[in-house]
């Protein structure tokens, strides 16, 4: 018997047609022909076909295909992946299959490879509207491929999500607003609002720190935040999560899997996995252990995650916390009292104000299992 019940299968593909200036992600921006995209396309599928016989796929519920650019990879490539996932897992047809896409990549052809394959929730990394902030964040497309890309994706998949970036230097609010609503008239069922983050090391942070462009100032990020919310809800798209917005039933159940504590496999070059037994807590990259947690710290881990979504954490996971912890409660209490959390229906909820005092939020629960 497997001592992990992996819930989410996790396939990195780490190829991108170029690196965006903000990106610090494990990718390589190579030639589409490049012999190494074959070669890894090779290897991950015989890691599939490997892990479906050591009774790792048993039990996956969500699929999810990240980057990187999945679909830079083109349908040849990608039609070996997923025909190997097909084979291996237990009723696909009906799995959430998730992949990521970027505008300049998708074509009807390619929309068409992917849906008859069977990947039946696609997301889009649109980032922005506006050709100036597209330009500034390296990307490789403009506003007007990225309409055509959700115009495209729309006729075969019911659902689509977008990636949307705010508090860019030079970002107008008003426009970063106009551009949400563009995405929602025209019919995704999903949008992820991601404030910037510069990373250290990345050709952005050098242009930041050379005077060329403003530094993102955190205030404007958190208001441009606030104000997605007044646009998306209003059209039906539901906040489920700090970034992230859905019509009702549109929910990304991979995303959840990963908040809720549910075990996951990762394969691919950098991609995690996390084992868990009934006392510990396990996350594993390139066959190296990275974070080992004990059964209360994975409890606190589980609270703090429970915490990003609006449905917060229920009364019995505090208790269960509780037994080892007994402070707790009084923490609990003090972040009701601030305001960052309520109590209601048996569940401790977070307030917009405890997101966006998310430090403070997070931080007095961690304080409790270092």
């Amino acid at each position: 018997m497997l001592e992990t019940d992996y819930k989410a299968l996790y396939l990195h593909i780490p190829f991108c047609k170029s690196r965006c200036r903000y990106c610090d992600f494990d990718t390589d921006a190579v030639a589409k022909d490049n012999p190494a995209i074959s070669a890894y396309v090779d290897d991950l599928v015989l890691s599939i076909r490997r892990a479906a016989k050591e009774g790792k796929l048993a039990n996956i519920e969500t699929v999810y295909l990240g980057g990187g650019t999945p679909s830079y990879l083109g349908s040849t490539h990608l039609s070996s992946i997923l025909y190997m996932l097909s084979l291996s897992l237990n009723r696909f047809s009906e799995l959430e299959v998730s992949m990521e896409s970027n505008p300049d990549s998708i074509t009807p052809e390619l929309i068409k490879d992917i849906w008859a394959l069977g990947v039946n929730r696609l997301s889009i990394g649109v980032q922005s509207l506006d050709d100036g902030v597209l330009s500034l964040l390296g990307r490789a497309h403009d506003a007007a491929r990225a309409e055509e890309a959700i115009a495209t994706a729309l006729q075969r998949f019911d659902n689509v999500s977008v990636d949307m970036m705010c508090g860019i230097p030079g970002q107008d609010p008003e426009r970063f607003c106009a551009d949400l609503q563009r995405v929602v008239d025209m019919g995704v069922k999903h949008v992820s609002i991601y404030p910037l983050a510069i990373e250290e090391g990345t050709p952005l942070e050098a242009a930041i720190e050379a005077g060329e462009i403003p530094d993102v100032v955190e205030d404007e990020q958190a208001m441009m935040m606030q104000m997605a919310a007044s646009v998306l809800e209003p059209a039906g798209l539901k906040r489920y999560e700090v970034a992230s917005y859905a019509v009702p039933g549109y929910e990304c159940r991979h995303n959840i899997a990963y908040w809720t504590g549910k075990p996951y496999l990762g394969l691919g070059r950098s991609a995690v996995t996390m084992t868990q037994t009934p006392t510990t807590r396990t996350r594993i990259q390139d066959g190296q252990v990275t974070d080992e947690l004990d059964l209360k710290q994975t409890l606190c881990e589980d609270l703090m995650l429970g915490m990003r979504m609006t449905r917060g954490v229920s009364d019995e996971q505090v208790k269960r916390f509780a037994a080892l912890v007994p402070d707790i409660y009084p923490v609990m209490h003090s972040l009701v009292r601030d305001n960052l959390v309520i109590y209601e229906d048996g569940r401790y909820k977070p307030t917009l104000g405890g997101w966006l005092c998310g430090n403070v939020l997070f931080g007095r629960i961690f304080e409790l299992a270092p």
